[in-house]
């Protein structure tokens, strides 16, 4: 069976580059009737926060991404990854290190200075035929992985193909701090070996992770995943997204009135495609989404086809599911909807015009209560002139019997005949005095919407 994981640290929000790595591990797993695994990496307990870990929970909630095992808690697992350290000490895959913090200093400064890659010496690895050096006093040991002297690693890389990296290359990778506390690579390892995780889908960031988690996994006698690295992502200036500059939490897009299956639907194109498909729904991804479709390049964040994407979700999702998500936006506005029009009606009229969430509270605020007009559509639309004629029309508005957009609508060429004029001096003005904007639906749509006493009240003001 297909198992893949998702394992963020707790370190703060829940991040885009994050989302795309939980949305293609979930698509997998999914495609293959498989099990996604949801894992909170919070080992570092400096850095990790309870806030944290409700910011990921939230946010996986929020973009839809179910996990069917987990969380798992990896500071709950540390007896676990104790007894393991314990069975590589027996079976001489690692040993302990007394190299106190100042001796190491001391050796990366020695070989910066003769021009060498610094790393730790190895001088407390026990080799036949080594004396090491007498234990010190007062200094609580590391516990380090002996890695391989020779040979590579290699593996072939669901997205980046066939990579080799030669274990000269690599360190003796401290698994244990002096206070017994496991580091990121080994809990890792012991995690994905224990959830018997398939195929690991992360960030090319963890490349170099991966050969020394491998070594890890083979002195254990463990399988090995598949191993798939996803491209960075970029922002729009090409550089590599940061939350100082770029907006990249998920709750950051949710204040922007982005629905989370446009998010979806955008992350998933970057870095893989379906021919020239853009706009889909996630059971579509699903069954088209193939890790070998993934590209092994970096992918460019682009707002404004984010945008666009929503704006296509927005015009298909379910009114009472929008009109949910636009009423606290209004309240928060100090809009009641309780004397208006149904808002399903009125963001079925507006949901057309707009491209986020935020926008179409804005495209809804002016059926509850008139904006205030800005000076140059008053200046441009509300002469005199136009003024006695809205009086006139507005008149023929009153006589109406049946308050309807086909009612209204009929009203309008006659009067613009009678008046001698074209529909602009009708309509423009007529939104304006109603409204308080001259960007609206078709005025007889809105006007029936805001309802016949309301409208004339309007006018009169």
């Amino acid at each position: 069976m297909i198992r893949t994981r998702f394992a963020p640290s707790p370190t703060g929000f829940l991040h885009i580059g994050g989302v795309r790595t939980a949305l293609f591990s979930w698509a997998y797993a999914r495609k293959h009737q498989g099990v996604f695994v949801l894992r909170i990496e919070d080992t570092d307990l400096e850095r990790s926060t309870p806030e944290s870990v409700k910011a990921i929970l939230d946010g996986m909630h929020w973009v839809g991404l179910d996990y069917d095992e987990g969380p798992f808690y990896q500071t709950h697992r540390f007896d676990r990854y104790k007894a393991v350290i314990q069975q590589l000490l027996a079976d001489g895959h690692a040993y302990l290190c007394y190299c106190s913090k100042e001796e190491l200093e001391t050796m990366r400064a020695e070989q910066e200075a003769r021009g060498e890659k610094p790393r730790y010496d190895r001088r407390w690895r026990p080799e036949a035929g080594k004396t090491l050096p007498p234990v010190p006093q007062g200094i609580e040991p590391v516990v380090r992985f002996k890695t391989p002297l020779t040979g590579v690693v290699a593996w072939d890389d669901a997205v980046k193909g066939r990579i080799e990296i030669g274990n000269q290359e690599l360190d003796d990778l401290i698994i244990a701090r002096p206070d017994g506390s496991p580091t990121y690579n080994f809990c890792v390892v012991v995690d994905d070996w224990d959830m018997q995780i398939t195929h690991v889908i992360r960030g090319d960031d963890h490349v170099n992770n991966t050969p020394r988690q491998i070594n890890i996994l083979q002195a254990l006698g463990a399988p090995l995943p598949v191993y798939a690295h996803l491209p960075m992502i970029l922002n729009e200036d090409g550089q590599k997204m940061s939350k100082r500059r770029d907006a990249v939490s998920v709750v950051d897009y949710a204040d922007k009135g982005i629905l989370p299956e446009a998010l979806l639907n955008y992350l998933a194109r970057l870095g893989w495609g379906h021919g020239d498909d853009e706009f889909f729904d996630m059971p579509q991804f699903i069954e088209w989404f193939d890790l070998q479709d993934v590209s092994a390049s970096a992918s460019r964040f682009d707002g404004e086809k984010l945008l666009w994407l929503n704006a296509q979700h927005i015009k298909c999702a379910d009114l009472q599911r929008l009109a949910d998500l636009v009423a606290p936006r209004l309240a928060a506005e100090g809009i009641a909807l309780a004397d208006g029009p149904a808002l399903t009606e009125v963001l079925s009229l507006t949901r057309e015009r707009v491209q986020d969430l935020n926008a179409l509270a804005r495209e809804a605020d002016y059926f509850y209560r008139k904006r205030e007009a800005a000076d140059e559509d008053v200046a441009k639309h509300l002469s005199d002139e136009s003024r006695a004629r809205m009086a006139r029309f507005a008149e023929r508005l009153a006589a109406l019997p049946t308050w309807t957009a086909e009612s209204i609508h009929e009203l309008f060429k006659p009067f613009c005949a009678d008046e001698g004029i074209k529909m602009g001096l009708l309509g423009m003005p007529l939104r304006v005095l109603v409204c308080g904007t001259a960007q609206t639906p078709s005025v007889d749509a809105v006007l029936a919407l805001i309802g016949k006493d309301e409208v004339l009240r309007r006018m009169k003001g």
